[in-house]
C-alpha cells in the first residue's frame, strides 16, 4: 500500500512546486522587463510584433496596473 501512496504524493508535491517556482520566476521576469523597454520590444519582436514607443509605454503602464 505504501508503495502506492508515497510515488503519488511525491508526485503531487512536485507540481506544485514546480508551479509555484514558475510562477515566482515568471514574476520576477515580468518585474524587470517593466524597467527595460527593450526587454519589451525583444519580446514583442519575438511574438511578431513590430512596437513603437506609445505601444511599449502602453504595456508598461498595463503591467504597473496589474501589480
Amino acid at each position: 500500500m505504501l508503495a502506492y501512496i508515497i510515488p503519488i504524493v511525491t508526485l503531487i508535491l512536485g507540481i506544485a512546486i514546480g508551479f509555484a517556482a514558475g510562477v515566482y520566476y515568471l514574476k520576477n521576469q515580468m518585474t524587470k522587463m517593466q524597467a527595460d523597454p527593450a526587454m519589451i520590444q525583444k519580446m514583442a519582436k519575438q511574438m511578431g510584433y513590430n512596437v513603437n514607443s506609445k505601444q511599449i509605454n502602453q504595456m508598461k503602464n498595463m503591467m504597473k496596473k496589474m501589480k
